[in-house]
C-alpha cells in the first residue's frame, strides 16, 4: 500500500482521532518501510472542513458537482444568460444538498460539523465547480484544507493535498489536453507574479468653479469662512491591491500556523514513542524482576530442601 492509499484511509479517520491512528500506522510501517513511515508522520491533520470533504468523496457524492464545473463555465464563456441562470440554480440546490450529506456523514462519524465548517464545506466545493484543478483535488480524498474561489483568479491549491502527485490531471470541459495539477501550481504563481499593477482609470475630479460675488452698494467687511474640507478620493485600484495584500497575508499567517501546528504535532508523536518505549521498557523490567524474584524463591525453597535433607541424614547417622 502506498503512501497515496494510506493518507486517503488515515484522512477519513474522526479529527480527535488522527494522531493516534497516524502514530499507530507510522510505527507499523517503520518495520518495513521507514520511508513510508517519515511519509505518514509528516500527514498533516485535516481541518474539519476538509475532513467532511474526504468523507464525501470517498463516499463519491463529489462526481455530480464537479462535472457541473464545465457546464457552468461554457455557459459564462458563452455569455448565455439564460442557461448562466439555470445552472447557478442547480449548483446552489447541489452545494445545499452535498453540504447537509456532509453533516450527516460527520454526525453518523461522531463528529458533528458546526455551521462555519458547513459553510468552508460549500465554498470548497464551488470553488470545485469553478477550478477544474480544485475539482480534481476535492475528488481525489486527499484534501487536507478547504478551498475557494474569488472571482476569475485560479483557486490556490498550495498546501491543500496531502499527496498532490497522486491526484489525476484535471479535466477541463473542452477539446484542450488536461494540464497536470503541479503544472498549475507552478503557472498560477508565475502568473501572479508576472502580473502588472493595475493603472487607476478614475477620471480625475475638476473641483467646481465656485460663482462669482454679487456687488453690494456698500461694501461691508467679508465675514470669514472655514474652507470646506475636502475629502479624500478614493482609489478602486489602491483598495484592490490592499485587500489582496491582506489576503496575501492572511494565507501566510495561515500557512504558518498550519507548520507550527505541524511542528507540534510531530514534537508531540516523539513525546508518545518515547513515553511508549519507555513503557515497554519499564514491562521488561518489571517482569525480569519478577522472573527473578520467581528464580531466587525456588533457589530458597531449594537450599530449604537440601539444608532439611542435609539434618535428616546426619541424624539418620548417628542414631546408627
Amino acid at each position: 500500500m502506498g503512501f497515496a492509499d494510506v493518507a486517503r484511509e488515515l484522512l477519513l479517520v474522526v479529527p480527535a482521532d488522527f494522531v493516534a491512528q497516524r502514530t499507530a500506522r507510522q510505527r507499523a510501517a517503520r518495520k518495513d518501510d521507514r520511508e513510508l513511515a517519515a511519509a505518514i508522520g509528516s500527514l498533516r491533520k485535516p481541518a474539519p472542513a476538509a475532513w467532511v470533504i474526504d468523507l464525501l468523496a470517498h463516499d463519491g457524492a463529489l462526481d455530480d458537482a464537479v462535472d457541473l464545473g464545465p457546464a457552468i463555465r461554457k455557459a459564462q464563456a458563452d455569455a448565455d444568460p439564460a442557461e448562466i441562470r439555470k445552472l447557478r440554480h442547480q449548483r446552489a440546490q447541489v452545494v445545499d444538498a452535498l453540504a447537509q450529506a456532509g453533516a450527516d456523514l460527520a454526525s453518523d462519524a461522531g463528529h458533528p460539523a458546526t455551521p462555519a465548517v458547513l459553510d468552508q464545506v460549500r465554498a470548497t466545493i464551488e470553488a470545485a465547480m469553478a477550478d477544474p484543478h480544485a475539482g480534481a483535488a476535492v475528488r481525489s480524498g486527499l484534501l487536507v484544507r478547504p478551498l475557494e474561489s474569488a472571482g476569475f483568479d485560479d483557486v490556490d491549491l498550495d498546501g491543500a493535498l496531502a499527496d498532490p502527485d497522486a491526484v489525476p490531471d484535471a479535466w477541463s470541459g473542452s477539446d484542450a489536453p488536461p494540464i497536470p495539477i503541479d503544472q498549475a501550481r507552478r503557472s498560477r504563481k508565475a502568473g501572479r507574479a508576472s502580473r502588472p499593477p493595475e493603472r487607476d482609470e478614475t477620471p480625475e475630479r475638476r473641483p467646481t468653479p465656485e460663482p462669482e460675488p454679487t456687488p453690494k452698494p456698500e461694501p461691508q467687511p467679508k465675514p470669514t469662512r472655514d474652507r470646506a474640507v475636502r475629502e479624500p478620493k478614493v482609489d478602486p485600484s489602491a483598495e484592490r491591491r490592499a485587500a489582496r495584500d491582506a489576503e496575501a497575508e492572511a494565507r501566510a499567517a495561515s500557512h504558518e500556523a498550519d507548520a507550527a501546528l505541524d511542528a507540534a504535532e510531530q514534537e508531540l508523536e516523539h513525546a508518545e514513542d518515547r513515553h511508549a518505549d519507555l513503557e515497554r521498557q519499564l514491562a521488561d523490567a518489571t517482569a525480569e524482576v519478577e522472573r527473578l524474584e520467581r528464580a531466587r524463591d525456588d533457589a530458597e525453597a531449594a537450599s530449604d530442601r537440601a539444608r532439611d535433607a542435609f539434618t535428616a541424614a546426619r541424624k539418620a547417622r548417628r542414631g546408627r
